[in-house]
Formats: structure tokens, sequence, C-alpha cells
């Protein structure tokens, strides 16, 4: 006999309860967005400052991607890959192109993309460096998140992501981020590559020491294996410059891309690399079915068109700064550190104190969405397109929050 778990109302007489559980929503239930706002059943609008966990950065309903995607609807959505599209091949040489790389290799989601890039660089190892068959192992980094597929868990220390899911993929090895010196301890003749977030988000918008991506490239140039940046989040304008890695002028072996590279309208993700590696992946050995779809590439294509005047990324690096000089100097009670990069940022609260879910909650109720990450910290990704005005009102909303959970009574 089958029990069905109780219906859970949210606002505006909505139920879920047909939903699987995996997800702890705030009490928000949305209905319409455009640009930086978002509105509710009630008919309550909210400033996003989420974003899709960045997969929004151009914004809801973008008119230039919403054109794009109409355009292709009218013509052409899917062939698989058996057969060739008009679209495929533009998309991929512009992003190329954006990375200075050779190659794409498109898939979906983020994670299909980082365990794309998983089974590149094993392949490699193999074929390039000479690891035996089964042998190979990659570097990663504590408090890392790449995704929720089981090779991916299986190096996660997140307990809620990894616990119970067992058996793990092995191949990993997992050090402190920020330590390069780590990196280079771990390496063996085994080793095929070291796998970083530029800046980690999910665990709360954590930026390495200065010189730290500089010293990784140095430690895979020097042991011969692939430095793979995970730009998901971190890329694609929303630290400041098109790629994380900008920001020390490194230039990774494989960029995996993801997230805004969809527009917020359809899953894209990416592998960018040059030849010489992206060509040890043959026909029959990887592939997806929607990878690479004419419209997701058509929306791409115009996603890579926005970004590649440079404007958007300026604007994140002059109103991120704007904004984190703001909250640091506003020295709010109960708030151990500000810190981000662009418009990219995170509160974290004192330990102990409120919950950063507690703030977010606060915050909804007054008409600003973030999400909380890993107990203390509410992490902040406002579209690139947000005007300064909203930026604004966004940031007083953060403030008069984070006093009200600090003093409940006031």
């Amino acid at each position: 006999m089958t029990t069905l778990p109780l219906d859970l109302p949210e606002p505006g007489g909505a139920v879920m309860s047909h939903t699987a559980r995996n997800y702890d929503p705030l009490p928000v239930t949305l209905t319409s967005g455009e640009g930086s706002w978002v509105t509710d059943t009630e008919g309550r609008r909210y400033l996003d400052c989420l974003s899709a966990y960045s997969a929004l950065n151009f914004g809801h309903r973008n008119p230039r991607l919403v054109a794009a995607a109409r355009r292709q609807l009218d013509r052409l959505t899917l062939t698989s890959r058996a057969f060739r599209d008009d679209r495929l091949d533009e998309f991929c040489a512009a992003l190329a192109g954006l990375c200075a790389k050779d190659a794409v290799l498109p898939m979906n989601t983020g994670a299909e993309a980082v365990e794309s890039a998983i089974k590149l660089a094993r392949k490699w190892g193999h074929e390039r460096k000479g690891v035996a068959a089964g042998k190979a192992e990659i570097v990663v980094f504590e408090h890392n998140f790449h995704g929720r597929t089981t090779t991916i868990i299986s190096f996660s220390d997140d307990p809620l992501a990894r616990c119970g899911f067992g058996p793990y993929t092995p191949g990993f090895r997992s050090v402190p981020f920020g330590d390069a010196a780590a990196v280079e301890a771990a390496v063996t003749e085994h080793t095929v590559a070291v796998l970083v977030e530029p800046i980690q988000g999910e665990a709360g918008v954590i930026v390495p020491p200065p010189g730290f991506l500089r010293a990784l490239r140095a430690v895979c140039d020097e042991a011969g294996v692939l430095l793979i940046a995970d730009e998901i989040q971190s890329g694609l304008g929303r630290a400041g410059y098109t790629f994380a890695s900008d920001h020390e002028g490194v230039e990774p072996d494989v960029y995996v891309l993801g997230k805004a590279l969809g527009g917020g309208i359809v899953p894209l993700s990416a592998v960018v690399a040059d030849w010489d590696i992206l060509e040890v992946i043959r026909p029959g050995e990887h592939g997806s079915t929607f990878g690479g779809n004419p419209l997701a590439t058509a929306v791409g294509r115009e996603v890579i068109r926005l970004l590649e005047p440079g404007d958007l990324q300026a604007r994140s690096a002059a109103l991120g700064a704007r904004a984190l000089d703001r909250l640091v100097a506003a020295e709010l009670p109960g708030v151990l550190e500000v810190r981000g990069r662009g418009l990219w940022w995170a509160v974290e609260l004192e330990s102990g104190r409120a919950t950063g879910r507690a703030l977010a909650e606060e915050l909804s109720r007054r008409g600003l969405l973030a999400k909380d990450a890993h107990g203390d910290t509410v992490r902040f990704s406002p579209p690139l397109t947000t005007s300064e005005s909203d930026l604004d009102l966004a940031l007083g909303i953060i403030e008069e929050a984070a006093r009200a959970i600090a003093d409940p009574g006031s």
C-alpha cells in the first residue's frame, strides 16, 4: 500500500503534493518576470537577486534572447545529432572564439558538462600521458560543488548531497581550496587533471587567495596535467570578467560552462578546449540527444553576442565593487563577513545567531529574493542588467533585513 505525503500548501493557494521534495524553496510562488523583477501569485513584486543561481545573468525574458528563441521556434527545434543543423557550428565557432579555444562539446546541464569534462580528462590522460586504463586521478577541492550526479557527489564533502547514495566513484583526490602546495603534493603519475571552481559558489562565494589560480596553472604545466575551470556559475560576466579565471590572467586548458549560456530560457552547457584535447572523444563515445539542439544554440549564439562587446562584464565589475564597498562599510550587526567579486557576493552571519534561511526569508518579506547556502550564508547574484537604482534598492533592503534579524525586537 502506498502512503501519500501530506500536501504542502504554498502562498497563494498552490499545493505541491506531487512534486519530489528534493528542494526546500522559500515560500514564494512566482508567475511572471521581466528584467530584474518577478511577480508572485498574489501580484506582489520582488527584486530577483538570485538570478536562478546565475542562469539569468541577462535578466528575465531578455528581449534579444526571447526574440532569438521565437525566431528559432518557427524554424526547427530538434534534430538529434544523427543529422546536422544550420545553427550548431555557428554557435560552437562563436563560443570557441569567446574562450580563445578551438572547439566545443555542447551538452545541456552543468552537471552533464562536468561529467563530460571528467570523461574527456580521463581519456586524454590515457591516450596522451599513457596513464593505465582505470588508474586516472583528478585533483579536486574541499567544499566544491560541481553538480549532484553519482560521479560528482563521489568527490563532494557535502553530506546532504553525498550520504546514502553510495557506492561512490573512485579516482579523485581532494585538497583544501586555495592551497596550491597541497595540489602539487597530491599530483602523482596517475593525475590527469585539476578541476577547480575559480570562485566556489555553492560554498558561499568563496574567493581564493591572490595568486592561487596562477599557482595552479604553474603546477599543471609542470606536471603536464589539464587545468579544468568550472565556470558554470562564475563565468559569462558574473564575476566582472567574461570568466572568473581572467582576474588572474589564467587560461585553463578546459572551460566548463552552463547556466547563463542558455539565457535563462533553455538548458545549454559546454566543454570548450583545443583540438589536441577534444579530439580524443570520437563518434559514439559520448553524446546527448538534446545536446547542441537548434533552439538552445540559437539562444546561446545571442548570449555570446551580448557578451562580445564587454560592457556587461565591465558593468558587473563596477556595480559589484560598489555593492561590496557599501555592504562592508555598513558594518551590519551579526554579519561576520561580506565577500565576493563582480555582481556576485555573499553575506555570512555570525555562527549561533540568526541563520541564512532566516535572513533569506526576511529579505523575501521585504521584496527581495536571494537564497541561503550552508547554514549561515546568503548569496546574491542580481542580473548583470540590473539598474543602478534597483541595485541601490536591493542594498538598502539587505541592510534593513540584516539589522531586523539581528535585533528582532526593533
